[in-house]
């Protein structure tokens, strides 16, 4: 009887021990969700000065927005994006993912629009095209999301028409010069790499020895996925800019991310770094986003940020 009673006694105290637990994991996870809700509202900016520029032009400051995946009701979010206009940036560049909701494209070009006095290009993303669907997060640990069956379609038409009539210019598949305060920029952008959609349109004629007069070739990318960086680097590219990552999103403080959606090594999915292609180099800057997945609205130690770059002359 004896023995009986002190196996009992050990089983519950077990018991209670997988109880206790499971409940401190259920804490330590509501202090995370809790945490992570409140992170994706601390918008920063972050700065980085790149110095290379032809030699007699700028500083010419670029603000590279991507991941906005704008919901209805996003009031702060809306706030912030129309305050950047205060920074006066020369260029604006826009690496798409705007939209998370079939009922985004109105507020986001409102949010935008003060942006839109500075010239600006832009390309989109998968989430332009078609609306997030919830998934299980433990799935990005397999590999780069795919394409959902029978997704919904967001009005990419008219967002883009938006961003046109506000003076900004479409490189989807595409490439176009401006004149940036006297230097020529070169851009040449590509349809969302995650998705497969690239086709590259090489860089606007008189950039390869026909036209002496300095310029800058930019490539502009969602994905950063390595076929595409290495494509722009080996073809001349000046800097390349992509998004796409949210920069891991959920990180591990003192780590960093632990996806980032594509083929591209974590410890390059937010940042600004040089990117090696058979003998070339070429500074890639990589958004750690704004936004978030409706379905998945948390970022821990990854607050989202807008990027100033100022673009300096050689020396």
């Amino acid at each position: 009887m004896a023995a009986n009673t002190s196996l009992a006694s050990r089983v519950g105290s077990i018991g209670r021990g997988f109880a206790v637990t499971a409940a401190a994991g259920a804490v330590a996870g509501a202090a995370a969700t809790g945490y992570g809700l409140w992170e994706k509202n601390q918008f920063v900016l972050r700065e980085e000065t790149l110095p290379i520029l032809p030699p007699g032009f700028g500083p010419i400051r670029v603000l590279h927005l991507s991941d906005i995946h704008f919901v209805p009701g996003q009031d702060r979010k809306a706030a912030w994006l129309s305050s950047l206009a205060e920074l006066e940036p020369d260029l604006v560049v826009n690496t798409g993912d705007n939209l998370s909701h079939v009922k985004a494209v109105d507020p986001v070009l409102e949010s935008l629009r003060p942006l839109m006095k500075f010239p600006g290009v832009f390309v989109p993303g998968s989430n332009d095209y078609f609306a997030p669907r919830l998934k299980n997060p433990a799935s990005y640990f397999l590999g780069p999301s795919s394409r959902p069956k029978d997704p919904a379609k967001l009005d990419w038409p008219r967002l883009r028409a938006g961003f046109g009539m506000g003076g900004w210019v479409d490189l989807t598949n595409r490439c176009q010069s401006l004149v940036i305060r006297g230097l020529r920029f070169d851009f040449s952008g590509v349809d969302d790499p995650h998705l497969g959609l690239e086709q590259y349109a090489g860089w606007p004629r008189g950039t390869r020895g026909q036209d002496a007069r300095p310029h800058l070739r930019v490539a502009v990318i969602h994905a950063p996925y390595q076929r595409v960086l290495d494509h722009f680097t080996e073809d001349g590219a000046d800097l390349l800019l992509a998004g796409h990552t949210h920069g891991g999103q959920i990180c591990v403080p003192g780590f960093g991310a632990l996806v980032a959606n594509c083929d591209l090594p974590t410890w390059r999915a937010r940042g600004l770094h040089d990117w090696e292609s058979k003998g070339r180099t070429t500074p890639v800057n990589v958004s750690g986003g704004i936004g978030t997945s409706r379905f998945a609205p948390v970022r821990i130690a990854c607050k989202p940020e807008a990027v100033l770059l100022t673009l300096t002359p050689r020396s």
